[in-house]
């Protein structure tokens, strides 16, 4: 299975309780800090609602 290296890029500042509840259960603390997470399609659906803060790149 594939996995997935997601890398936060931008604050959460002035964003909603949501998004930045979603970036903290992705295990994302600090700014430009980077995880790995299977690719799975509840990982894929947190990714897909803060898209526009994150990085995301497929690792085979």
């Amino acid at each position: 299975m594939a996995k997935l290296n997601v890398i936060w890029k931008k604050s959460t500042i002035g964003k909603s309780a949501t998004q930045r509840a979603t970036i903290a259960s992705l295990g994302l603390r600090k700014l430009n800090q980077q995880v790995i997470h299977e690719d799975t399609p509840s990982i894929r659906g947190m990714l897909l609602k803060v898209r526009h803060l994150v990085h995301v790149e497929e690792i085979k």
